[in-house]
């Protein structure tokens, strides 16, 4: 018995010892030099930062909010979830580079009756177990190409588990500004309401001492019954982001989130976009682009290897005797090895050869585009923000205009110059030019979101540590 043990474990673990060449192994792809600018039209010359972006707001309440989305958030549980199906497929296909390893059993018990002038019984017993081994030799690599090919892919399933934390994470920070937003907006029509009202009074009673006419007191009321009309919408619509904040965090929607933030945060600088290259290499959407064409070219790789020949070794060792207490000394061992070579399989091998073909095709125009894509969001941000601040510029001293405007209109009616008019086209600039002003920088801050979305990053590695 003891001399026969090299022989099975010699069945067992030969195929391990046999490497498998890959003659169809793809060669590694560069990006195409045309699709890269030299640098960005706007282009800071800052070192970019590795850590969370949102960091550059120095809002507590931000940092737990996006805590909270990245904990609870459903679509983020559910790209985790497709990760965890990838590596499960990575795991499954590299299984074939080992041999399958079965035990099996068996037992029958049969009983024979004879009839014979005597009856005479028969009972037979047979016992068996054994282990069998099969194992395909990966001659031509066809194995090896779709772990690989399984292997990448799981990897830009990664990635796109990043894009989604990334866009996460702007949505979160976009939606929180936003009712930040609604909020200032409620408090400066409360203010102007208040404003409104005084000159509402003032009115009258120049109106009562008979110095202006009707119209003057219906004009201020119209104003006064503007803002109030307001108020609800503005409400309403910051009700709106709260729910909205609430979905992404993973909550039920119907109840005002706890935001204890009166002013909106505002960026003081361009953070660095860096060369393009380095953008291409924080976008992790273009990471996986690269990726699933890597993929794709493992993928030929194994369905070229699929139309030669296979070599699989199967091998059983077994244990049959008919009484039990004889097992260990009764035993046969068997090891086969077949050759298959398809000759005819209606083109179906040589059809999936021409499919991966243009999977890679697909796949190769699929990453040019995101490579397009992510340059043009950069850009876009980046002339976005530039021009935004300059318009912000020029709104502040067309609300600095206008309220010097105001006074000297007030001056000139109050000695009786002109007319109620002026006074009332001024003070309906102003107000509408202090709403404005809020609204213009809540985009300065969404655009300065979107630009941190599309320089992408890193940090999402810190994201769910644990994971």
């Amino acid at each position: 018995m003891r001399k026969n043990i090299p022989i099975i474990a010699l069945i067992f673990f030969l195929p391990l010892s046999i490497s498998a060449c890959s003659p169809f192994a793809p060669a590694p792809r560069m990006v195409a030099p045309e699709l890269l600018p030299e640098a960005f039209s706007l282009y800071p010359t800052q070192a970019p930062d590795a850590s969370p972006w949102w960091y550059a707001l120095d809002s507590d309440e931000l940092n737990q909010l996006l805590t909270r989305a990245f904990a609870g958030n459903l679509s983020l549980q559910q790209a985790w979830a497709r990760l965890e199906q990838a590596r499960a497929l990575a795991v499954q296909a590299g299984a074939d580079l080992y041999p399958d390893l079965n035990a099996t059993g068996d037992s029958t018990h049969a009983r024979q009756r004879r009839e014979n002038g005597t009856t005479d019984t028969f009972t037979t017993r047979n016992y068996a177990i054994g282990l069998s081994t099969t194992y395909e030799i990966d001659l031509w690599g066809r194995i090896r190409a779709e772990q690989n090919a399984a292997n990448i892919t799981a990897a830009a399933t990664r990635e796109d588990w990043n894009t989604t934390v990334i866009t996460l994470a702007a949505n979160v920070t976009t939606t929180w500004a936003r009712i930040l937003s609604q909020q200032s907006q409620l408090r400066l029509l409360e203010a102007q309401l208040k404003t409104n009202e005084i000159y509402l009074e003032l009115v009258e009673l120049r109106y009562r001492k008979g110095i202006v006419s009707a119209l003057d007191v219906f004009q201020q009321q119209q104003i006064v019954e503007g803002v109030k009309s307001q108020i609800p919408l503005v409400e309403a619509q910051e009700q709106l982001f709260h729910n909205q904040l609430a979905v992404l965090l993973g909550q039920a929607p119907g109840s005002r989130l706890d935001i204890k933030t009166t002013d909106l945060p505002m960026p003081e600088q361009v953070p660095a976009a860096g060369l393009p290259a380095d953008v291409l290499a924080n976008r992790p959407d273009v990471r996986a682009a690269g990726l699933r064409l890597e993929a794709a070219d493992w993928q030929l790789a194994a369905a070229r290897a699929n139309r030669l020949p296979a070599l699989s070794l199967t091998g059983a060792v077994g244990y049959g005797p008919a009484d039990i207490d004889l097992m260990l000394d009764n035993w046969i061992m068997s090891l086969a090895s077949s050759l298959t070579a398809p000759l005819l399989d209606g083109g179906r091998r040589a059809a999936e050869v021409d499919r991966t073909r243009a999977v890679i095709d697909e796949n190769l125009a699929a990453y040019r585009e995101t490579v397009l894509t992510a340059i043009r969001e950069v850009e876009d941000a980046l002339v976005s923000e530039h021009y935004q601040r300059r318009y912000l510029a020029a709104l502040d001293r067309q609300l600095q205009a206008a309220r010097y405007a105001l006074v000297e209109a007030r001056e000139q009616y109050r000695k009786g110059v002109e007319d109620y008019l002026p006074v009332l086209t001024q003070l309906l600039a102003v107000q509408n030019l202090e709403r404005d002003l809020i609204t213009q920088k809540t985009q300065l801050l969404i655009d300065r979101i979107d630009l941190y979305k599309a320089l992408g990053g890193n940090w999402t590695v810190t994201v769910v540590a644990e994971k």
